[in-house]
């Protein structure tokens, strides 16, 4: 399989010049999926750290790159939306989002707000001995308890000795914070003002009230991402035009 991608053939959401080499690097399986964008390329063609992939390399075999909680040494791994990036040498930290063209954008944040991270949960299954395994959007997995519901989000800890332990929850109910991640609405942060069940296979109609317009609005629930409870748990968006 070919470790690299057509600029031209590059998903929008990455966000990069089309038309400077004909190549760049493609994302490794592992998590999020293929929209997710290689290390080498945010740190490259987004923020200016390397030239090129000899110094991307470099950066990364210092155990430069902290991703999630993690130093990162593959070039190739993929980050999504949420992911918490630290650059702790030089004290940069920054969280992923998605602007209102639905491409990803690095917001700047600070120590603090890097010890965790928000995850969805996908959905639910019960492994070996009736536990509880929380499967999440990204991909990974943690235990958990019938707390928990596909659909809500948890905040869990980036902290080396409580690194994935839940800290907060936040439900995927009428009344709470969501961010759309998806479709013409995305990077709109909005309260849940219904939830309408579809039979079969269509996903579940989501009504919304925009937080800064106040105008209501609908999208479907893969769409949604709860952020918080009464007020949203992320003070800086990043996502203003």
């Amino acid at each position: 399989m070919s470790e690299h991608l057509k600029r031209l053939n590059a998903p929008d959401s990455w966000h990069i010049a089309k038309k400077t080499t004909k190549f760049i690097t493609k994302t490794a399986p592992g998590p999020h999926n293929a929209n997710a964008i290689p290390v080498a390329v945010w740190l490259r063609d987004h923020m200016g750290y390397a030239l090129n992939m000899k110094e991307v390399k470099q950066i990364l075999g210092q155990n430069d790159v902290m991703i999630n909680g993690r130093a990162c040494r593959d070039p190739k791994m993929g980050i999504g939306i949420f992911d918490i990036i630290a650059l702790k040498k030089i004290n940069k930290y920054y969280r992923i989002l998605r602007d209102k063209d639905g491409r990803h954008v690095s917001i700047e944040i600070d120590a603090e707000a890097a010890k965790t991270r928000l995850c969805k949960i996908k959905n639910k299954t019960i492994i070996s001995g009736g536990r509880v395994q929380l499967n999440m959007r990204d991909g990974s997995n943690l235990l958990g308890d019938h707390t928990y519901k596909a659909g809500d989000s948890i905040v869990l800890s980036l902290e080396p000795e409580t690194r994935f332990k839940i800290v907060d929850h936040f439900p995927f109910a009428v009344g709470n914070m969501a961010m759309v991640i998806g479709g013409r609405h995305s990077g709109n942060l909005a309260r849940i003002v219904d939830i309408i069940k579809t039979s079969g296979s269509v996903p579940n109609k989501i009504i919304l009230e925009d937080v800064a317009t106040k105008t209501r609005f609908d999208t479907i629930a893969p769409y949604i991402y709860m952020v918080g409870k009464q007020t949203s748990a992320i003070a800086k968006w990043g996502i203003e035009q």
